[in-house]
């Protein structure tokens, strides 16, 4: 007998190999696959504003990286004494005011050069629901600790979700025609919000993208699938139960491999894997000669790489 019900995906044909240029922006899954993707050493750039989870924000992100927005004094705010921005997620925020503002707008020159070199933008959504700050009705990108009392709250409708990512897809090919996009839906459940509300959060991203797919150039992977319906046991989830643990993304990671990344870069994997592990390793005694040998051949190894593939450790 067979106890599950397995999703059967098939490989794409323009596939991800090691000339490619990769920008993942989303939610906390995207992170997972960007260091997955990075330990492979993969060119890849991830969240430059940290994890975004809405479609709006993302939008943001995108059209202010690609209009050069200058962040100033006005777009930061102090909180318990760090400075803030609304249109990003707390890592980049700091106790000193101008190295926020020099960071966000590095973010954003990184950005704009990235869309505009990627072959590879992957947008992983979180939610549908978003929160505006009443002051001025923006939709922030994270809360920063704020009193809820000075947030509104909404469920994003499919068609407005729909005409946010086609915005991003035209703006995205507008300068770059030869990217391809990528929609997933992150399998991290945002039960803070409920249960149902989570499910119909998730149901409106789904629908959205399939929506915004029928009319623009896209695709669409299936990692929220994976875990709902695929690995669907709580073996698979942290403590919180909310997470995937690691078993879980090493699972959707080999999906993702097997649909995206080019076969005929599993050998150079396999190769930049060793040398990883290598470069982990603890020695016993890092005096001894048969260590110096390790690091020399390891040493010759990253030399192949970097001069073969053009690699860099």
């Amino acid at each position: 007998m067979n106890f599950r019900t397995n999703i059967q995906l098939q490989k794409e044909e323009n596939q991800i190999d090691y000339a490619s240029k990769l920008l993942l922006i989303g939610s906390c899954f995207s992170e997972n696959i960007s260091k997955k993707l990075t330990y492979y050493k993969f060119d890849v750039a991830s969240n430059p504003f940290g994890i975004l989870f809405n479609p709006k924000v993302i939008e943001t992100l995108i059209l202010n990286s690609l209009n050069k927005k200058k962040y100033t004094e006005k777009d930061v705010f102090l909180l318990n004494e760090r400075w803030h921005c609304f249109d990003a997620h707390s890592d980049l925020s700091s106790s000193d005011k101008n190295e926020l503002l020099e960071n966000l707008n590095n973010a954003i020159n990184s950005t704009n050069k990235r869309i505009h070199e990627s072959t590879y933008i992957i947008i992983t959504l979180g939610t549908s629901w978003i929160y505006k700050f009443i002051e001025t009705d923006a939709v922030v990108g994270n809360c920063h600790k704020v009193p809820q009392k000075k947030f509104s709250k909404k469920l994003l409708s499919v068609d407005e979700i729909v005409a946010t990512l086609k915005n991003i897809c035209f703006q995205i090919s507008e300068v770059n025609p030869k990217t391809s996009v990528i929609f997933t839906v992150s399998p991290v459940r945002h039960i803070k919000d409920g249960f149902v509300e989570n499910s119909v959060s998730k149901a409106h991203l789904i629908s959205a993208i399939h929506k915004t797919l029928k009319v623009v150039h896209g695709k669409y992977f299936p990692s929220f699938e994976m875990m709902m319906d695929d690995l669907r046991d709580y073996r698979f989830y942290n403590s919180d139960m909310i997470h995937p643990n690691e078993t879980a993304i090493d699972y959707i990671w080999e999906q993702f491999k097997h649909v995206w990344i080019d076969e005929n870069t599993f050998p150079v994997m396999k190769e930049v894997e060793t040398v990883q592990k290598g470069l982990a390793h603890k020695p016993f005694n890092p005096d001894s000669e048969q260590h110096q040998k390790f690091l020399a051949d390891l040493q010759q190894k990253i030399q192949s790489l970097e001069n073969k593939q053009r690699i860099k450790f």
